[in-house]
Parts: structure tokens; C-alpha cells; sequence
């Protein structure tokens, strides 16, 4: 276990964490409420964001600093909003003392805006994409996708919200008053020794991911959302390293989730647990209009390695404080609902068109390898995908622009968050039946243990920089369980 600190080595992807800024959070002993980013909206800037990936130290417990990095702070970034049909210049400056990139996660932009590892900015330099916004709205998550550093940077803090909005959805009536009845809620698990950040290391992280003691939400551990007695929505998006999250209120009332990845449903579920993975994002509709405090809180992580042969099975647990449930972030229902404020859920929300499955030109098969004997034999790769690790001058895959694919997509030893750059898919099945209820609507990122089925439409030319597609356990893509493919 590594603490993150200031004397830090640049050494094997590690991190070198300066002191470029201290932002302060607030805790259970300060009474602290919900941290909201500031919100930058590109409209209200001629079309043009600023971005600057910094080091910088944070204090998330009372009197104990620790080395951080964030973008124009020191821990995460500040919400991005886009409007459908916007070209948006966004210049991203690198601070810090190692290469990075980013990654705009479920935007559909051209391959070679995508912010991938193709797109490394070195310390020093600056990216200038202009982004083509030509989706519905959506939630979307950016964060750094340098090669081989994933992980210990978006651990460190390199990680945002970004949302496009349109016509449809502003007249859709739903709670758009940003931070106060329209909450971003960024969820990471993070690993605090006294207090302090620290960067678990070792060969179970490698294979299952890092997982943390702590739940933070936008940066703060369990603080308070004081949020209008009406319908308030709530934009979750795990930016957890490897943790899933099986997310329910307290009290066992239900909500409504409205949206995925990809974009609004076609109409609201009612539910009462909702289940995200890595890299998964989904909009919620939640009625505090009786008054009561509630608590958002995940059943303890039950996320399981299976040692097939090995007669063991690594298991993560809640800390011996939280035995059950873990509190993610409090509810006062304390302010009065404003005029836009509605207790009135829409019936439809949003029409999309669904690519036709009997126009499909091609199908690919994909496998998540795991050889648990590859850890400590270096003539094979404990992490692949169809056993190929990664190499960043290989082309996995090539795909004809404007088609429409099946990619049947099936994991090995544990469940795996995957993701794929540049599209917007369609669950067909799951282990060959029906999906289940939380498949539904466009996705980028898709839980997969047993296969499933995906239907994919590619919109997005990838001849001069590759898409990439692989495990959103971080640590897995870093080393190796990813892959990349051209679209042509």
C-alpha cells in the first residue's frame, strides 16, 4: 500500500504530486454539506472551455492532507455542460509532471478527438479539440485515459462530469436547477489510512481492481444534500476504480431511473435499487415532497475474483463499522420547492431509433481473458482480451463506417464493466435469454460475466486515431484487458 505524496517518483506509471493548490472538503465533523462542482457552461463562454490538469493537496478528514490531482483544482473537475448541435473548443493544458489525456466517456466524437491514449499531452502542453455535439442529452463522465496511468490518476483525482443537453429534454419539464433540484453525484471508493489518501498496491490490486475503506460523493465523505421538498434529479456516475455499487434510499421508497449512458428511456422504471458498475452512469427521479431525511446508501461490496482451481475466492466486504449498509450521501428535504419544482413525474420522456438487428453486416466474438497463473509467469499475460493484451500499434478490429454489428461480448473469473469508445449499443440478450430489466436503453458501458449480446451501429469515423474497448476496472485496462478498432 502506497501513500499518495508529494515526494511521490514519476517511476512505472506512478504519480509525482505537487502542491499547485489545496481545496479543503468537508466531513461528519464539520457538518459539511454536498461539494457541488462549479458548472461550466460552454455557451455562456463563447464556445470554448478551459481545462488544466494540476497537482495539488486536499484535506478530506480534518488536519490530514493528501497529495491530490484535479482539473483547475486539486481533487476532480468542475461539471461541463454542452448543448446538442454546439462545436466546443475545449483547451486542456497538462500541469502535472507525467503525460495524461482526456477522455470524453460517451461523447460520439471523430476517433481522433476521443482524448485516448493516441491523444497524450505531455507536461507542458496543450490539447485543443473542437467537439462536435451531435447527441440527445445525456450524463457523460471524463476523466484521464493516459496509457498504463488510468488508473492511478483517476484514483488521484482526474475525473468530471459532463452533460449535453437539447430541446427535447428542456421540454420535457424535469428538474433542471443545477446543484440545487439537478445534482451531480459523483460516487468513488477510496482507500484512507489516519485519514490520509493512499494508493493500494499489490497483486490482488492488479487483478481486482482497487477498492477503497471510505465512500466519497463529489469529493466529500458522507455529507448532506439539503435538496427541495419536490422531484429532485439525481445524475449518479461511478467513478470508482473496480467497485459496483447496489444503490437504495434507507427507507426503501422507490424512485424513478429516467436515463443511462446513452441518454434519457423512452419512459421512467419505477424502482427501489439500481445497480452501477465502473464507468456507468444513470439519471434518477426521486420525490422528497413529504419532508423526511433519507439516505442514499450501496449494499457492502460483494465484488468477488473466482480462483477456479486455485479452492479459494477472494471476496471485498464492507469495513467492520459498516456491517450492512454503507451510507453514501444524506437527504434533508429542508428547502421550499421553487416554481419549477414538480412533484408531476413525465410520462414519456425520450424517442430514439434503434438500429434494425436484421441489417447486421457482421458479428465479432470477444472474450475478457483472466489467467491468474500469468501474475507470476512473465511468458503469459494474466490480462487479455481473446488472450491479446494490448498494444497500442495494433489493430484489433476493423469496422466499415455506417455499420451495423453484433459484438457478443463474455467475461472470465469475475463480472466486468465493459466499455466501448465512439458508440452508443443495445443489449439483444444476456447468456442467451431476454436482458434483464437494467439493460435497457442506449449504453456504453455493459456488465458482462455471462455473454452478452450487443447491437451496435458505428457513426463515428476512427481512421486517423483508433476507438478503443475494454474493462472498466481500471487496473484491468491498464494492464491489458483492452483493444482497439478503426472505423473506416
Amino acid at each position: 500500500m502506497t501513500f499518495l505524496s508529494r515526494r511521490t517518483l514519476l517511476a512505472g506509471g506512478g504519480l509525482l504530486l505537487g502542491a499547485a493548490c489545496t481545496r479543503r472538503f468537508a466531513t461528519p465533523d464539520q457538518a459539511g454539506t454536498l461539494p457541488i462542482p462549479r458548472l461550466l457552461d460552454a455557451r455562456d463562454h463563447g464556445q470554448r472551455i478551459g481545462l488544466r490538469a494540476q497537482e495539488g493537496e486536499t484535506t478530506f478528514f480534518p488536519g490530514r492532507r493528501s497529495a491530490t490531482m484535479g482539473y483547475n483544482g486539486s481533487y476532480l473537475g468542475p461539471t461541463l455542460r454542452v448543448h446538442r448541435g454546439d462545436d466546443v473548443t475545449v483547451t486542456v493544458s497538462n500541469n502535472l509532471s507525467a503525460d495524461t489525456t482526456v477522455h470524453w466517456h460517451g461523447l460520439l466524437v471523430p476517433g481522433e478527438l476521443d482524448g485516448s491514449p493516441h491523444q497524450t499531452i505531455s507536461p507542458g502542453e496543450t490539447w485543443r479539440p473542437t467537439l462536435p455535439i451531435r447527441q440527445p442529452a445525456a450524463t457523460l463522465f471524463y476523466h484521464s485515459h493516459a496509457h498504463g496511468r488510468t488508473a492511478e490518476q483517476v484514483y488521484a483525482g482526474l475525473a468530471g462530469l459532463l452533460f449535453v443537453t437539447d430541446e427535447e429534454e428542456q421540454g420535457l419539464g424535469l428538474p433542471s436547477d443545477y446543484g440545487v433540484d439537478d445534482l451531480p453525484i459523483l460516487i468513488q471508493d477510496r482507500q484512507f489510512v489516519d485519514g490520509r489518501l493512499v494508493l493500494p498496491a499489490g497483486m490482488m490490486v492488479a487483478l481486482d481492481g482497487r477498492r477503497g475503506n471510505v465512500i466519497l460523493v463529489n469529493g466529500a465523505y458522507n455529507p448532506r444534500a439539503d435538496v427541495p421538498r419536490s422531484l429532485v434529479r439525481l445524475r449518479l456516475v461511478n467513478g470508482s476504480n473496480a467497485r459496483t455499487y447496489d444503490l437504495s434510499f434507507s427507507d426503501g421508497r422507490a424512485f424513478y431511473w429516467i436515463g443511462t449512458e446513452g441518454g434519457l428511456l423512452e419512459k421512467s422504471v419505477e424502482l427501489q435499487s439500481l445497480t452501477l458498475a465502473s464507468g456507468q452512469r444513470a439519471e434518477i427521479l426521486v420525490d422528497f415532497s413529504d419532508g423526511k431525511p433519507v439516505s442514499l446508501v450501496s449494499a457492502p461490496d460483494q465484488s468477488t475474483l473466482r480462483m477456479h482451481g486455485m479452492g479459494m475466492m477472494h471476496r471485498h466486504e464492507a469495513s467492520e463499522n459498516n456491517a450492512g449498509n454503507e451510507t453514501v450521501l444524506t437527504f434533508s428535504p429542508r428547502l421550499a420547492s421553487s416554481k419549477r419544482g414538480s412533484t408531476t413525474l413525465p410520462l414519456l420522456l425520450a424517442s430514439r431509433a434503434v438500429p434494425n438487428p436484421a441489417t447486421v453486416v457482421a458479428r465479432r466474438r470477444l472474450v475478457l481473458n483472466m489467467r491468474l497463473g500469468g501474475m507470476m509467469d512473465s511468458d503469459e499475460e494474466p490480462l487479455t482480451i481473446n488472450h491479446r493484451r494490448f498494444d497500442m500499434d495494433r489493430i484489433d478490429e476493423e469496422v466499415e463506417l455506417g455499420a451495423v454489428e453484433i459484438w457478443k461480448v463474455s467475461g472470465q473469473k469475475m463480472a466486468h464493466p465493459f466499455h466501448i469508445h465512439g458508440v452508443h449499443f443495445d443489449v439483444l440478450s444476456r447468456d442467451g435469454e431476454e436482458p434483464d430489466l437494467l439493460d435497457q436503453g442506449p449504453r456504453d458501458t455493459i456488465v458482462v460475466d455471462e455473454p452478452v449480446e450487443l447491437l451496435i451501429r458505428f457513426d463515428q469515423p476512427a481512421s486517423k486515431a483508433p476507438f478503443l474497448f475494454h474493462c472498466h476496472i481500471l487496473e484491468h485496462e491498464d494492464e491489458g484487458m483492452m483493444g482497439q478498432f478503426s472505423v473506416t
